[in-house]
Parts: structure tokens; C-alpha cells; sequence
């Protein structure tokens, strides 16, 4: 009962803190939705093989939830940067709270603005037209679910690495553009040549785009369902596991 109760206190404190400076969390919206009302409309007369009855939106959309997970969660080391340099880790290693609590209020801070994040694009799309399966959409929000807290587990573990906001920004940009631009976010992985297409079967959110893309249209037995959990899933807990040690060793 007491670890919950540090993971609320320290939840409600992240949560104030972003809710007085909101910057990041409408930015973080705020790319998707120009994606989604200037782009996605573009892809209405492509023929996609694999997709061409599928409505664009429900090809696209899925895609965009999967990009804001890896920039929205996982830009959330920045959080780390501001708070090492304003004193507020110091503080923090004097009281008695544990440590995995500290962070996981953190990260749940991040999952949840992301959730909120990806509520309001779902029901932008809808609004234009996209068509989704009820079921599928609870599994789809699972499963972004899983990639936040991945995303910023790790995101968390580099920050207190890097200690710089610049460093960070520099190494997480060399890393999440290649695994979007591998994952098929913008345009189904069919359109790409065999070569693409098989560099981009190792990286985790090809199989995470293609699940979202399933479970949006209601295909939740679909086999690409069950991979991007049990793959995402292992991440995840590895993830989770690098960013409580290296935060036990920042607060030591």
C-alpha cells in the first residue's frame, strides 16, 4: 500500500507539472493532426496492394498512433534533463520513497497525456471518416499502451545517462527516424521494394503498425497481433528493467 501510494503522490506531482506548462503535450498533438487533416487525404485515390478497398484512413491513422509513441513517450527523457538540472533528483534521493516508484510515477505522467494524446486523433479521424471495430480499438489502445511505457522507460534511462538536453534530442532523433521510416507510419510497407521490406521485419514497429492496422478493422485474430505483443512486450520489460537501474544508480 505504501508503494502505491509514493507511485500517486509522485504521479500527481509529474502530472501538475505538465498541466502548468503544457507546451509539450500540445505539440505532441499537434504534428499528427497536420499529418492527419493535410496528408492523409492524399492517399484516397492510391491504389495500396494489400489496401485497395480499405478505407485510407483506416491505413493510416493506426500508423500515426504508433509515431506519436515514439516521439511523444519517447522524447519523455527530457523530463529528466530539467529535472537534474533544477535540483529536483537531489531532493528526491533525501526522502524515503522508493526508487521503482519514482519512476513508474513518472512514466504513467507520460502514458497518460499520451492516451488522452491519442483519444483526440482517433476522434479527429473518425470525424473524417474513419470506420472502427469497438473491440479492436480497446486492444489497439493495449497495445499503445505497452509502446508508451516502452518508450519512455527507455527514453528515461538515456536522459539520466546523457544528462543534456541537446545529447539527448541528437541521439533519440538517430534512432526513432530510421524505426518510423522502417515501419511502414506513412504508407504500408507493400509499397516498398522486397529489400525494405525485409530490413524493416527486424524493427519492432512494423509489427506494431500492422497489428494497430489489424485491430482497427476489426481482425483481432489476426497473427500480427499476437507478434507485436509478445515482441513489444519483451521490450517492454526490458526496457523497465534498464530505466529502474540506471534511476537507482542517478538517485543512490
Amino acid at each position: 500500500m505504501r508503494f502505491l501510494l509514493e507511485v500517486r503522490l509522485l504521479l500527481g506531482r509529474s502530472l501538475r507539472g505538465t498541466l502548468r506548462n503544457p507546451v509539450w503535450m500540445i505539440m505532441g498533438l499537434f504534428q499528427p493532426v497536420l499529418y492527419l487533416l493535410l496528408f492523409a487525404p492524399l492517399l484516397n485515390n492510391l491504389k495500396m496492394p494489400g489496401f485497395a478497398h480499405a478505407n485510407s484512413l483506416n491505413i493510416f491513422t493506426p500508423g500515426l498512433l504508433v509515431m506519436m509513441a515514439l516521439f511523444s513517450a519517447g522524447f519523455a527523457g527530457f523530463n529528466v534533463c530539467e529535472d537534474l538540472r533544477s535540483g529536483v533528483i537531489e531532493r528526491l534521493r533525501v526522502t524515503p520513497a522508493s526508487r521503482v516508484a519514482m519512476l513508474l510515477g513518472m512514466i504513467l505522467r507520460d502514458v497518460i497525456i499520451f492516451l488522452a494524446q491519442c483519444t483526440l486523433l482517433v476522434l479527429i479521424a473518425i470525424l473524417m471518416g474513419m470506420t472502427i471495430d469497438p473491440p479492436g480499438a480497446l486492444v489497439l489502445f493495449g497495445l499503445m499502451t505497452a509502446i508508451a511505457v516502452m518508450m519512455a522507460s527507455a527514453s528515461y534511462a538515456v536522459g539520466f545517462i546523457l544528462k543534456n538536453e541537446g545529447a539527448l534530442a541528437a541521439t533519440l532523433n538517430t534512432v526513432t527516424l530510421p524505426l518510423m521510416l522502417l515501419s511502414g507510419v506513412m504508407l504500408p510497407l507493400s509499397l516498398a521494394p522486397q529489400i525494405l521490406q525485409n530490413i524493416a521485419k527486424f524493427t519492432p514497429f512494423s509489427h506494431a503498425v500492422d497489428a494497430a492496422r489489424a485491430l482497427v478493422n476489426g481482425h483481432l485474430t489476426d497473427q500480427s497481433v499476437g507478434i507485436a505483443f509478445a515482441i513489444i512486450g519483451g521490450l517492454l520489460i526490458l526496457a523497465v528493467f534498464w530505466a529502474a537501474r540506471v534511476f537507482r544508480k542517478a538517485t543512490a
